[in-house]
């Protein structure tokens, strides 16, 4: 017959290990639960990135146009000169404003004091299928939506994206600088200064002219037979 194992044994096989190891009390707590953001999130972390997000991911939705006849983010708002899309929208990656940013600042970093404002962030999750090499460039429905891939911004024509201020810049430095920034950029763009009128879509709104209301300049019509 086998031999029963004593109570002291008994307890100290159920008792938790009081050993405390020499790595610190990382190794002893108890493992967390990784988020599910933090899973999804985890390929190809990029420095512009949110901090938290509501939802892991998102529908593809649609590129913003003003058909409201808004104006606002058309203009200047910080700097002296800056950039804005002159062509279509576009959804813009965070690499791609990244290193348009990284062009700005290397272009500007002999000029103590000068700023590149970033008018724009992207907050927005791109998710895409893992295509089968089987089927090619060919993906069937259903199977659920793809993983994260990549942050994004949508931005309307006539957005303002980088604008340059915070020192004095003379005006070719500033135009070298944002055209190195445009060839980093999928879309059209043109550069601007506190003097440029606001932008709906493609047209351009200049402020009106006032007539002057003084009776002893206004020319009464001749009449005509």
């Amino acid at each position: 017959m086998f031999s029963l194992p004593s109570a002291r044994s008994l307890l100290a096989a159920v008792r938790p290990s009081t050993w405390s190891s020499p790595f610190g009390a990382a190794l002893n707590a108890p493992s967390l639960a990784l988020s599910p953001a933090s899973l999804v999130f985890a390929r190809q972390r990029h420095q512009l990135a949110p901090r938290q997000v509501k939802f892991i991911k998102r529908h593809k939705g649609v590129l913003p146009i003003p058909v409201g006849g808004s104006t606002k983010g058309t203009t200047l708002a910080y700097g002296e000169w800056g950039i804005r899309v002159k062509g279509n929208g576009m959804r813009i990656t965070a690499k791609q404003l990244k290193s348009a940013d990284e062009a700005l600042r290397r272009k500007l970093k002999p000029i103590k004091g000068a700023k590149v404002y970033m008018r724009v962030f992207p907050d927005i999750p791109v998710c895409i299928k893992v295509r089968s090499l089987r089927l090619g460039n060919e993906t069937r429905m259903g199977k659920g939506k793809g993983s994260f891939e990549f942050w994004a911004t949508r931005v309307a024509p006539g957005r303002v994206l980088f604008e340059l201020g915070g020192a004095p810049i003379r005006e070719e430095l500033a135009r070298e600088a944002l055209r190195l920034a445009c060839d980093k950029l999928p879309t059209s763009m043109e550069f601007i200064d506190r003097k440029a009128p606001p932008r709906l879509g493609s047209l351009l709104l200049y402020p009106e002219l006032v007539a002057e209301a003084d009776p002893s300049k206004t020319i009464e019509p001749t009449a005509t037979t």
